[in-house]
């Protein structure tokens, strides 16, 4: 499908069907918008484009995925951090998962029926990610999980969660599974931030039975697959915060009311930086779309984007003089 029909054809659908957020903007509100959007989405077939059939997608480039999340960022319709956890977790699922695991999840998480966490960090291991030391020993035919997972975006919501455990020593010792969150023996504990919001949680697992069947890839195979799924953290999801952050900064030039040169060159600036990203970003976009297998080049949009995003918010700071949020 052409992308450019694609997009008018997908402005035409959003200005007939109101997918506008209710008034409460919580959390819980949040995650119940988001499904609502993916649901309807899903329905007409917007949220299928740019996956391969095997999954139950349409078929089409993978930059049909970044027009719609733009879309959907640009209007404020779901917050753009959940709403693009879709593009890390489908296609680590296309990629590791069994296809008939993935042919049977992956609608469910589209579709906004389901929401999936990670599983990565622990107490001791964050950035060291290599040092995780939950434990995954066999068992028959299944194998059995012991230890706790920490900072797991949205897992009180989440039905299923990709989880990396150690079943030996080293980078070569790290295996995934895809495990039922209602599995016996997890139980989750929300972590409320400093502005009282539970976004994260510590998931502890006490003798968690998972298939074998539920494993992703081969035993070993979990630190390829981290590094993999982190080049897609930081294309499509990327090109869909960059498009929200565009909308704030048009909020802020609206609402400023400091004036003076100063300001002028405190939001040129906030532009610039975001330009700069939005161009990187979209050369990310191509490469994608033509295949190509993204690496640690992908590091260059991380910078980026923290770098324009932390530049945006402390303009609105100095010319929104007590606003607390810019959301």
């Amino acid at each position: 499908m052409d992308v450019a029909d694609f997009r008018s054809d997908l402005q035409a659908w959003l200005a007939e069907n109101d997918l506008t957020p209710g008034p409460d903007h919580s959390l819980d509100g949040q995650v119940a918008q988001l499904a609502r959007v993916r649901r309807a989405l899903y329905d007409a077939g917007w949220m299928r484009h740019g996956w391969p059939a095997e999954v139950g997608g349409l078929g089409g480039p993978a930059v049909l995925r970044a027009v719609l999340g733009e879309e959907v960022a640009s209007r404020g319709l779901a917050e753009p951090g959940i709403y693009s956890m879709v593009e890390v977790l489908v296609p680590t699922m296309i990629s590791y998962a069994s296809p008939a695991l993935a042919a049977e999840m992956v609608p469910l998480l589209l579709s906004g029926t389901e929401s999936w966490c990670q599983g990565f960090s622990e107490p001791g291991s964050g950035s060291d990610l290599a040092s995780l030391s939950t434990r995954a020993e066999p068992r028959g035919d299944d194998w059995v999980v012991n230890g706790q997972k920490v900072w797991t975006s949205l897992a009180q919501y989440s039905e299923r969660c990709v989880l990396l455990t150690r079943t030996a020593p080293g980078h070569g010792g790290i295996t995934a599974f895809f495990v039922d969150m209602d599995t016996p023996g997890i139980t989750v504990r929300p972590l409320e931030m400093m502005h009282g919001v539970e976004e994260f949680a510590e998931v502890f697992f006490d003798d968690v039975v998972v298939p074998g069947d539920r494993m992703l890839g081969k035993p070993g195979d979990g630190w390829q697959m981290a590094m993999d799924l982190l080049p897609h953290e930081r294309s499509t999801c990327f090109w869909h915060r960059v498009a929200h952050l565009f909308t704030r900064l048009d909020r802020l030039v609206t609402e400023t009311t400091v004036p003076g040169d100063q300001a002028d060159a405190d939001l040129g600036a906030a532009y610039l930086a975001l330009h700069t990203i939005r161009c990187r970003s979209h050369a990310t976009q191509r490469h994608l779309g033509e295949g190509a297998h993204l690496g640690p080049e992908t590091s260059i949009d991380k910078v980026l984007l923290a770098t324009a995003e932390q530049r945006l918010y402390d303009t609105a700071r100095d010319l929104l003089p007590g606003t607390i949020e810019l959301t």
